[in-house]
């Protein structure tokens, strides 16, 4: 098999074939230390605060596809076959400023200046996309992982929402489109590096990814990098071997089969939840919600699902609407019930050289009632405290079927079996509902953290059951006892 061993990408409209210094070498690295682009900062070093944001670019079925990524946490090596501008590329010294920057300079909104450049970065994204007079909720959305203590966001938002007022900037698209294109066919090889200590596959079928991921069952997974980036930046850990999915065209794949919607290990988290919207539009908020433009622009839907975090808030939703997933070792396959994938903490139903390589979601079945609930100390960027989530079935005013998980309240994502025993044959009423409620604390024996003590977990939970019931039903709040609500 022909392989590549050097990292070829456009970095501000030039050319970059580089063999990096390691696998886990960051983008932000690059940059800074190699490239002697100091415009991108580092802030957090883990992807909250977006004084790193950058603008990606990649050929996707023929168009160009622009995003904001944080490069603190996106390994170099990722960049593979694609185009990356920062700050200093937007305007040359000498020319007008790009658009963005003349309305971040008239609008007042830098102070001190070290966010600037992400800010900036965001606009920048928003504005290659089309989205030049862009609403006050697509700013919110697209701003949502640039973080600023100085100005206050009032003028940057004003700046972001009036950047279309000034001469529409050149942008090459034809240009930037041949350019990856000759990339694209340059980058088909899959690519291999390996340094001292260290060795990085990048397969471009799913059939290379399995049998590598089989003849090295001790290799680390890597897909958005959103999670590994931070275990790297933080923890100084040390990876002897990556196997990266992220170019594996058909891992990328969303399809509706066999009335599943099948969602591919590589697909990234916006549109992973974009399709899930579609069929179930209660899921917005929670893609919302579930982080910042630069991690779902990173982060995959699938690989938060293999990630199994107790306070992962993908896999409650999942598992409520039945969400099962499909496991490969090899040419084998085997598929399991979401919620039978989580054993215990960090422990899960795979043998070595065994993963997740989908999820089939059903489509949306109109006689179920479906809700998810995140509930965090702050609305953007922050964990769940209790994440839960709804999918329950009637037979007129009788509970046919009922599914309740939640995320925050256990070592794993899990079912409330007996709050669901409860449910199942009875009328949708309060009576039944607070059966239910109290039923809880026989599903779950919460932990206390930083983030909530365990009575506020249990209390909260039996609440969002009660608000589900109130939603779905129309009704008025009562209060059903002291003990529950």
């Amino acid at each position: 098999m022909t392989q590549r061993h050097t990292v070829s990408f456009y970095l501000n409209g030039q050319l970059h074939t580089v063999v990096p210094e390691s696998p886990t070498q960051t983008v932000l690295q690059y940059l800074r230390n190699q490239a002697g682009l100091v415009g991108t900062k580092e802030g957090c070093a883990e992807g909250d605060c977006g004084a790193c944001t950058v603008t990606e670019a990649s050929l996707e079925d023929g168009q160009v596809a622009f995003r904001a990524i944080n490069a603190c946490i996106r390994f170099l090596p990722t960049l593979d076959g694609k185009a990356v501008w920062t700050v200093e590329g937007l305007a040359a010294q000498g020319e007008p400023l790009h658009p963005v920057q003349q309305a971040m300079l008239d609008y007042h909104g830098s102070q001190c200046g070290f966010c600037t450049p992400g800010f900036i970065m965001s606009m920048y994204t928003m504005y290659r996309k089309g989205q030049v007079r862009p609403s006050r909720e697509e700013v919110l959305d697209n701003l949502s992982g640039n973080l600023c203590r100085c100005t206050g966001y009032r003028p940057i938002i004003d700046a972001t929402m009036n950047m279309g007022q000034y001469p529409e900037a050149e942008q090459a698209l034809e240009t930037l489109k041949q350019q990856l294109q000759e990339l694209h066919d340059q980058t088909q090889a899959p690519l291999f590096i390996e340094t001292a200590d260290q060795t990085y596959w990048a397969p471009t079928t799913s059939s290379q990814l399995a049998q590598l991921f089989n003849e090295h069952p001790d290799a680390t997974l890597l897909a958005g990098g959103t999670d590994l980036g931070l275990m790297v930046t933080k923890q100084l850990k040390h990876f002897s071997k990556v196997i990266y999915l992220g170019n594996v065209a058909d891992a990328a794949a969303i399809k509706e089969e066999d009335n599943h919607l099948v969602i591919g290990a590589a697909v990234l988290l916006n549109e992973g939840y974009e399709a899930l919207a579609k069929q179930y539009p209660e899921a917005t908020e929670l893609w919302k919600r579930f982080a910042s433009m630069p991690i779902r622009n990173s982060g995959t839907l699938v690989g938060n699902v293999a990630n199994g975090s107790p306070i992962g808030d993908t896999a409650p939703l999942l598992i409520a609407l039945q969400t099962r997933v499909v496991l490969r070792k090899g040419d084998s396959r085997r598929e399991l019930a979401l919620e039978d994938l989580y054993l215990d903490y960090r422990k899960q139903d795979r043998e070595p050289g065994e993963y997740l390589e989908a999820i089939k979601v059903p489509l949306r079945n109109p006689a179920i009632k479906v809700a998810t609930y995140k509930l965090s100390k702050r609305i953007d960027q922050d964990i769940s405290a209790v994440c839960s989530a709804y999918a329950i079935q009637f037979d007129g005013e009788t509970v046919a079927s009922a599914r309740i998980a939640h995320g925050g309240m256990a070592a794993t994502s899990r079912r409330a079996y007996e709050a669901e025993k409860a449910l199942v044959g009875q009328p949708w009423n309060e009576q039944t509902v607070a059966a239910a409620m109290a039923a809880l604390e026989q599903d779950y024996q919460p932990l206390t953290d930083m983030r909530a003590t365990s009575d506020y977990r249990l209390q909260t939970a039996r609440n969002l059951l009660y608000r589900f019931y109130l939603e779905s039903s129309g009704e008025t709040a009562t209060r059903i006892s002291t003990e529950v609500v």
